[in-house]
């Protein structure tokens, strides 16, 4: 069988240099400025994004980062 993921509308962020730490309040992550990224503990672990990542918040409320090229083929902007 096949199935096709339910529309569900999410918020999200990219991550920037001059964002970083509000994004990192955001989903209470931790900023680390060596390689400029924020840790994020997520239900699988702690990930990482890194600059021009998104970071997701999920319909349970959850955050974690996303690629900017599977974002964009998996979302798009609601009006």
């Amino acid at each position: 069988m096949k199935y096709r993921k339910k529309p569900v509308e999410i918020e999200a962020r990219q991550l920037t240099i001059n964002n970083m730490a509000l994004l990192a309040d955001w989903c209470d992550g931790v900023v680390l400025c060596k390689k400029p990224r924020i840790e994020i503990d997520t239900l699988e672990g702690t990930m990482t994004a890194h600059i021009g990542d998104w970071i997701i918040q999920g319909v349970a409320g959850e955050f974690y980062p996303c690629k900017p090229a599977i974002f964009e083929q998996t979302y798009e902007a609601v009006q």
